[in-house]
């Protein structure tokens, strides 16, 4: 699990796999100077609860790793976080889509 830190103040643990995703279509926006939205569930005692955070390129935003590899980045995945991020809802976590890069058979 890795560690996503907002403000210096926030820490929320995300999967490397979902972080290394998350990061790519973060720094993208912020790259641009563009402010977004971005909501999470997670599951705290037994309950799920619902956060929000107003991306701004002026916020400190940090991406730690639990592991030592970088996860192979689904270009399919980042678009459809990419196009959520740029919804009225802001970015949020979806399901990831089959990479176009991996074959199965």
């Amino acid at each position: 699990m890795g560690t996503l830190t907002y403000d210096s103040k926030l820490q929320v643990s995300f999967d490397d796999r979902v972080l290394a995703h998350l990061q790519a279509v973060i720094w993208s926006k912020l790259r641009r100077g563009e402010h977004f939205a971005f909501t999470w569930t997670e599951a705290s005692r037994g309950a799920f609860g619902r956060t929000s955070i107003w991306l701004s390129p002026g916020i400190p935003v940090a991406f730690e790793y639990f592991g030592s590899r970088a996860p192979r980045l689904n270009p399919a995945w980042i678009q459809v976080l990419t196009k959520s991020a740029n919804s009225a809802a802001g970015l949020t976590i979806l399901p990831e889509p089959p990479d176009p890069g991996v074959r199965t058979s």
